[in-house]
């Protein structure tokens, strides 16, 4: 079963560790601990070959520590057992009133489940198959259904007062395009000005841009802008200094709430397709006895977890963690909910993971915890089930792809291993499987938590583990 440590437990867990008798560190991770000055007992390391059951290391395996994003593959792992491979979510379209000479003379409805990809091209698409069942001009408002989840207040800034970041933001059954905005940057050097633009854009959204162009070459935090919203996050304001070395720049970042974000990304991209809507939008629910105008199915469950792991999305995270428990135990889908059938899937596979703290299921967590050794049972588990090849295809392919696209890219480790990251201030970690030079498969897991371990450190001794297995 899964339980909350107290922090007077996990400072005691993290500062006195039980060190199996027998347990001994490769001396290339020993060498680049005592190099960067990381007390040992800061690091648990499980390693497991996958023919023969044998465990290869372990250090400290049975430390709670906190995994940060690497805790996604328990979120995946359960989302594609209990819901399957194929699994898709389902966004409904109601026309509320009658449809003449392509007019829909009342309101239209959109109902979401919870698709964790419904970004700006599946969205344009949906509107083309709502242009396709005969509606160019829409003369009511659009009416927006969220209730499939019920999500908790959620404070934006909570975790480390960043409330515009991507990673910040909650989730919703309405979620379109994670509610963030990539905002575009280009110096006018004619004129001393710098242009900007969003991507997708949004009706509803003002820019106020007191951009300057400065003097110098590409480079420095956010590139010398600073960025504020007003209380509603409907007015962006941008100021600094932009240097004219940059071509052009971007920047990632959440904005509205999120029925305000789906009725500007819907206005925008409708009137940009030619149809006519000047409504405005109103929460509802959609009814009962009345069957959609059509149902937009989402991409298959493999094809999101793979976006899941391999970009380390957490609000994608967040979204599976919630349709678990709308499916499992019905609507509407909450995070205690999705914790619940978590827990209750691990005791159904006979995975007892006591020293579980799972959150929120994404990572972005002071409060997650789990074990070196569970992780390598989870990994273990994964590695005997049928949908075992989508599953580890899901995560990032060492120095090609998703979080690990810049890392170990340069030698022997470069294709050989399928892992999963995770990174907070003072947390690293990895986990995942990796092929070695003779053949032999291993299950492997590092979970690192120490002061500034997440300033490349804990990179340092997960390849220096991951470059003496590959030589096993």
């Amino acid at each position: 079963m899964m339980r909350m440590l107290s922090a007077s437990v996990v400072a005691l867990l993290m500062s006195t560790p039980a060190i199996a008798a027998d347990a001994k560190l490769p001396l290339p991770v020993e060498n680049r601990l005592d190099h960067r000055q990381i007390p040992h007992e800061t690091t648990s390391i499980y390693v497991e070959d996958l023919e023969t059951g044998d465990v290869v290391v372990r250090w400290n395996d049975a430390v709670p520590r906190n995994p940060g994003s690497t805790i996604k593959m328990l979120t995946t792992l359960t989302a594609i057992d209990v819901l399957g491979p194929t699994y898709t979510w389902q966004t409904d379209v109601y026309a509320l009133g009658p449809v003449a000479d392509g007019t829909l003379q009342g309101d239209l409805l959109i109902r979401g489940h919870g698709d964790p990809f419904m970004v700006t091209e599946r969205v344009w698409q949906m509107l083309r198959r709502i242009r396709q069942a005969g509606i160019k001009e829409i003369s009511g408002d659009l009416m927006l259904d969220d209730s499939y989840f019920e999500v908790a207040d959620h404070d934006p800034s909570a975790f480390d007062r960043q409330p515009l970041r991507a990673y910040n933001v909650a989730p919703s059954a309405l979620l379109m395009n994670y509610k963030v905005v990539r905002y575009w940057f280009e110096p006018l050097p004619q004129t001393g000005k710098v242009n900007i633009w969003m991507d997708p854009p949004l009706v509803n959204l003002d820019i106020d841009n007191r951009l300057t162009l400065s003097q110098g070459s590409c480079r420095g935090f956010q590139r010398g802008i600073t960025i504020a919203a007003n209380d509603t996050v409907d007015r962006m304001t941008f100021s600094g200094g932009f240097p004219n070395g940059c071509k052009r720049y971007a920047m990632d970042r959440a904005a509205l709430d999120h029925k305000g974000f789906a009725y500007g990304l819907f206005t925008s991209l409708w009137r940009e397709s030619g149809g006519i809507f000047n409504g405005g939008w109103q929460s509802a629910v959609a009814p009962e006895d009345q069957e959609p105008l059509l149902e937009f199915r989402s991409l298959p469950l493999t094809d999101v977890i793979a976006r899941v792991n391999k970009h380390s999305n957490n609000v994608m995270a967040r979204q599976l963690l919630l349709t678990l428990s709308a499916e499992v135990l019905g609507p509407p889908g909450t995070e205690a909910g999705g914790r619940k059938v978590v827990g209750d899937w691990l005791n159904e596979k006979g995975l007892e993971f006591s020293e579980l703290a799972f959150d929120n299921g994404a990572g972005l967590s002071r409060a997650a915890r789990i074990t070196a050794a569970d992780f390598g049972a989870m990994l273990r588990f994964a590695w005997q089930q049928p949908y075992m090849p989508e599953y580890v295809s899901s995560l990032s392919l060492a120095g090609l792809d998703g979080t690990l696209r810049y890392r170990m890219d340069d030698g022997p480790l470069e294709g050989s291993a399928h892992l999963k990251t995770g990174s907070l201030d003072h947390v690293a970690g990895i986990a995942g499987y990796l092929q070695s030079r003779t053949g032999r498969r291993f299950a492997v897991v590092v979970l690192q938590n120490h002061t500034d371990i997440h300033r490349g450190y804990g990179d340092e001794t997960q390849e220096a583990l991951l470059r003496w297995l590959y030589e096993q």
